[in-house]
């Protein structure tokens, strides 16, 4: 059985973004191995993956979706994405953050794979994460960036 990974679009951006080489050199081993996993995002990194207004960095990032399960959001993926910010996990500002949170918790991803260092990748937000989690008697999930996984 293939681990379950979710992707936020910080994962898909670094393989291209060769401002920051360190990052998108140890993101280009997760690339090569990607047919290990069932990946998946939800439409919420298929939207941010859109966003580029230069068509042909816009079609490259979509280009990278190939053989990814994309997610609808649902309602049960906004109200805990809600929950994370009410219960400080996350500032209302980052609610996108917590919506990528929620729609791998909910979707039973193994991990969350990204490069959100600031925002995600950090000791103190994941054991909130799944504090928050364990409370609502939801499965906890691995937050990784690529080269941890």
């Amino acid at each position: 059985m293939k681990l379950r990974v979710y992707l936020d679009t910080s994962v898909f951006s670094a393989y291209f973004d060769s401002r920051v080489r360190d990052r998108q050199r140890e993101t280009e081993p997760f690339w090569a191995r990607r047919q290990e996993f069932d990946l998946a995002t939800s439409e919420l990194g298929r939207d941010e993956l859109r966003q580029p207004s230069d068509p042909v960095q816009r079609r490259r990032l979509l280009g990278l979706l190939r053989g990814f399960t994309v997610l609808a959001v649902t309602e049960e993926m906004k109200q805990l994405g809600q929950r994370y910010v009410r219960e400080g996990v996350f500032a209302a500002t980052m609610l996108n953050d917590a919506l990528h949170v929620a729609a791998a918790v909910i979707s039973r991803q193994d991990v969350l794979l990204l490069w959100n260092f600031r925002h995600l990748v950090n000791r103190r937000r994941r054991a909130k994460v799944n504090d928050v989690n364990v409370e609502a008697g939801l499965p906890t999930i691995e937050i990784l960036a690529p080269s941890e996984l």
